[in-house]
């Protein structure tokens, strides 16, 4: 965090110092806005006592069409220091969630691991998952290689150019698919058990844009091809505009139906055959 590269943004700055100049505007304590058991995760995620999910305020992203961009831009919540996170884990392991949610985790990465270390000494035994928006650093991969037991990335784009107008990040693609291939590699497809909860493996996301905005034949297709055609994929049909989404012609709009069904077709087309069964229209 002296010198951070958390995140596939290399702001570099000091954050045990200052945020100035860190685009998720975090320092020293990562930023809480809540916790508790989630029952709206996918299937195999929530099962019957939901996910234990910690979210994140702040975000390595800048989303025009955020639907949570209180939380995301505008940074509501509270600090926490490494303590309090850890009795977070532990109350949700009390509350009987199946796992711990780490929801936007990629730039509080340091935080996290000195919170599982505590919950870990303390009997923490939850499986543990990693709920990106897929710009992440394989710098700080590499530390949760061995800690993390279920990777969620989105994968957002297919198209840099998307990416850049509507996320402000630059060379999205190449760095999501180098962090979801750098995720398989260490979790592989996803397991689930005899009970229909997830255990360790790779879950991606792709939410689907109006318009064919999000290039959803290229992500997919590099998912099946380069990744698994065993992967575990939530094709998401849930986009409304929200934020600043109506200043961007082409995002003004919700999905329509056959957009939806659409992106489904491409799924299975390239052979993705694992699908959330909780995809669909809200």
């Amino acid at each position: 965090m002296e010198n951070c590269d958390l995140c596939a943004r290399y702001c570099r700055v000091n954050r045990l110092c200052s945020i100035r100049g860190a685009v998720c505007r975090t320092g020293e304590r990562a930023v809480v806005y809540s916790a508790g058991p989630h029952h709206g995760e996918e299937d195999c995620l929530r099962g019957w006592r939901g996910s234990g999910t910690i979210f994140f305020s702040r975000c390595n992203l800048r989303c025009v069409y955020c639907q949570n961009w209180e939380i995301s831009w505008q940074g509501e919540g509270q600090e926490a220091s490494d303590e309090q996170l850890a009795q977070m884990m532990l109350r949700l392991q009390a509350l009987g969630c199946h796992n711990v949610n780490l929801v936007t985790p990629s730039h509080v990465v340091a935080q996290i691991l000195a919170a599982v270390r505590i919950a870990a000494e303390r009997g923490l035994r939850l499986p543990l998952v990693y709920n990106t928006g897929g710009y992440d650093s394989l710098e700080a991969l590499t530390l949760l290689d061995g800690v993390v037991d279920i990777y969620m990335p989105d994968m957002k784009y297919g198209d840099d150019t998307a990416a850049h107008k509507y996320s402000h990040v630059r060379d999205y693609v190449r760095v999501n698919q180098a962090a979801v291939r750098e995720m398989h590699r260490q979790v592989g497809d996803l397991a689930i058990n005899a009970a229909g909860v997830a255990e360790r493996g790779l879950l991606v996301r792709h939410l689907a844009l109006p318009n064919g905005l999000a290039g959803t034949e290229a992500a997919l297709k590099f998912l099946a091809e380069e990744i698994s055609s065993d992967t575990y994929l939530n094709v998401m049909g849930q986009y409304r505009p929200c934020y600043r989404a109506d200043e961007h012609p082409g995002l003004e709009r919700p999905i329509s139906d056959g957009e939806f069904s659409e992106a489904l077709a491409i799924a299975r087309r390239c052979g993705l055959h694992r699908l959330d069964h909780g995809s669909g229209r809200p």
